[in-house]
């Protein structure tokens, strides 16, 4: 494994993180000693960051992690959490909470579900458009001081958001999608980041197996939200699918397969990017650890941006409700 430095005054940690969101219903059922003895792989790759969030099987995710990290497997982990997504006993999603009494609050369970004494890095999954970013970053502050949560970030935001965040406390890392069809990034975001210090934890960077290789129109099941994904629907799957082929064959002449070459783009953008990969299973970790290996000549990024150049996706990266949700995409300011 390689390690990158997470920020100006954010953690090492190891280049690739593990994603665990999918282990807990969000893609269909998912198994749980499987997903565990994932957790345990990828902590034996030398992988260190689990990214997960409070709300992600509403509690679900943060106790399988927990139990995953029984036993020693702690030490070396580092445990990245966000929260403020609000759920119903259906699953159904009620908003965002970023007040600061609600920060507190999340945080009190998530070390209680996690069975942990601090949190590596705490960030709201979004931004409350009811509550100004300084008073949210102020609370995960007085949280760094009594020393509850280690690193500060922040998800899905924007320019002027990041910029106000970092007037109030050191930011470590912008968690956002980023992957080979979803660079909105790279128009502004990525400059902002740098100019502040602040890295790159990239989710999505398979667009949720979309451009993984491994898809196929009838994989998804009941349960899987990706069957309302945009991406995923109707004639744009065909045209997003013809782009994964064409990605393909860049991956056959380099000896690999699909996924780590995709991960590997998103590692090339950067020193400053770590990606996280969304794997519940230890055979497609491993494919996409293959990643860390990859390294790809300008003549392979030149021949990857013509197989799959910017803004080729057919369709948005979520349905138009969620878009307007997101700060990242110049929707609600707080």
């Amino acid at each position: 494994m390689r390690y990158r430095q997470l920020g100006a005054t954010g953690p090492r940690v190891s280049a690739i993180g593990l994603g665990c969101m999918g282990m807990s219903g969000m893609y269909g059922p998912a198994d749980r000693a499987e997903s565990i003895a994932t957790i345990h792989t990828a902590l034996e790759a030398g992988v260190t960051l689990l990214d997960t969030g409070d709300f992600y099987g509403s509690g679900h995710n943060e106790m399988l992690i927990g139990e995953a990290m029984k036993s020693g497997k702690r030490d070396g982990a580092l445990v990245s959490v966000k929260f403020g997504a609000l759920r119903d006993p259906a699953g159904g999603w009620q908003g965002y909470d970023a007040r600061p009494a609600a920060v507190k609050n999340f945080l009190a369970y998530s070390l209680q579900r996690l069975g942990v004494d601090h949190i590596d890095i705490y960030r709201p999954a979004r931004l409350d458009p009811n509550v100004p970013i300084e008073e949210t970053i102020g609370a995960i502050a007085e949280m760094v001081k009594a020393g509850y949560v280690r690193y500060i970030g922040l998800s899905e935001v924007g320019p002027e958001t990041i910029r106000r965040a970092a007037t109030v406390h050191p930011i470590g890392d912008l968690q956002i999608e980023y992957s080979l069809i979803s660079r909105g990034i790279e128009d502004g975001i990525l400059d902002t980041c740098r100019e502040l210090g602040i890295g790159i934890t990239a989710y999505g960077v398979l667009s949720r197996g979309l451009i993984s290789g491994h898809w196929r129109k009838e994989n998804a099941g009941a349960g899987d939200f990706r069957t309302y994904s945009p991406r995923f629907q109707g004639e744009n799957i065909e045209r997003n699918l013809a782009l994964v082929e064409a990605l393909r064959k860049i991956a056959e002449a380099k000896g690999v397969s699909v996924a780590p070459i995709a991960i590997a783009w998103v590692a090339a953008q950067g020193a400053d990017i770590v990606p996280l990969v969304g794997a519940r299973r230890r055979d497609r970790l491993q494919e996409a650890l293959g990643a860390v290996d990859v390294v790809l000549t300008k003549d392979d990024l030149s021949a990857i941006e013509t197989a799959v150049p910017k803004g080729a996706a057919a369709g948005e990266r979520y349905a138009a409700a969620q878009m307007r949700e997101l700060d990242s995409e110049g929707g609600r300011h707080g």
